[in-house]
């Protein structure tokens, strides 16, 4: 059930980005919900990646739920604000070295993540990696087809 969730919010996320580009090609000026259209399908595509790489055959993402809801929340909320923000101007404060909106882009969306993954991956890893049972059902099916 899970995997087709995520296969299916993979699919329809792809949708929207791909509708994104194709309007802003074919149109004289970008549509106003372009970028809104792009923003949801691209961290729609990053968190249906996750579930999928992360989900097991029985019992879907398990713990690791509740990071990728706080990672999809943090992507929407990232993009929401680079969108929302007013253009710099060349006397623009900087954030941490960045103009405003590179910062929320830089920081919110890939350096936060960067480090909230892995440790979600690490305290789940007991939990979600083979379990004995697992582990003989793997060396079985490898000494059946040698």
């Amino acid at each position: 059930m899970t995997r087709s969730l995520a296969l299916g919010a993979l699919v329809i996320s792809s949708v929207l980005v791909a509708a994104a580009y194709v309007a802003a090609m074919v149109s004289s000026g970008v549509p106003s919900w372009a970028p809104w259209a792009l923003m949801v399908g691209t961290s729609t595509i990053m968190l249906a990646t996750m579930v999928l790489g992360a989900s097991r055959a029985r019992g879907g993402v398990g713990k690791l739920a509740v990071p990728f809801v706080i990672i999809f929340a943090i992507l929407i909320a990232s993009f929401s604000a680079a969108l929302s923000m007013p253009a710099e101007s060349a006397s623009s404060a900087l954030w941490l070295g960045l103009p405003p909106r590179a910062a929320v882009i830089l920081y919110g969306i890939g350096v936060f993540p960067l480090f909230l993954l892995p440790i979600a991956y690490a305290v789940t890893f007991e939990t979600l990696t083979l379990s004995d049972d697992d582990l003989a059902r793997v060396r079985a099916a490898r000494a059946q087809r040698s």
